[in-house]
């Protein structure tokens, strides 16, 4: 199976974009209506984009474009999983700490961990605890890995409702 493309390095991910350079509005002086320091990124695979003109740099304009869309892609791509016979990756497996997953969600990890928690989610039709069994956490860690992200908690309890299951907390 092809690795989730919020999972990819850098590198690999950007070969499957178009970036482009642009002016910034707003504040920021000579400096920002001079120089092409926002950044937007297009992933020509799903059409995502994530974009970022808040700093003054490119550079940092470019991380966190790429953050953006790393975040994007884990919440709106979903991978083919079977509910039961999934086995976890290895990124999952070295975070993974016996029953406890911790990540901060400004975490490098952080997309790519909820990309694969939502792919066996949502494979197992939204059963929340039947997803932690098989990617090996409690289910209140995988519920605070969801947490972490607000669009990701309304997608799961709006799946939960649709088939009568009673919503996360």
């Amino acid at each position: 199976m092809d690795p989730h493309p919020a999972c990819l390095p850098d590198q690999e991910l950007l070969k499957q974009c178009v970036v482009t350079f642009g002016r910034g509005s707003g504040p920021g002086g000579q400096h920002r209506n001079k120089v092409e320091t926002a950044v937007d990124i297009l992933h020509k695979p799903t059409g995502i984009n994530a974009s970022a003109s808040e700093r003054r740099s490119q550079s940092q304009n470019r991380h966190n474009a790429i953050k953006r869309l790393r975040l994007k892609l884990a919440m709106k791509m979903r991978r083919k999983v079977h509910p039961d016979r999934y086995r976890p990756s290895a990124l999952w497996e070295d975070r993974r700490q016996g029953k406890q997953m911790s990540v901060n969600p400004r975490h490098r990890d952080y997309p790519a961990l909820l990309a694969e928690a939502l792919d066996v989610i949502i494979a197992r039709k939204f059963d929340v605890a039947g997803a932690a069994g098989v990617l090996g956490i409690s289910m209140s860690q995988l519920a605070k890995l969801i947490r972490h992200e607000p669009h990701a908690m309304k997608l799961v309890n709006d799946g939960r409702v649709e088939r009568n299951l009673p919503p996360l907390k």
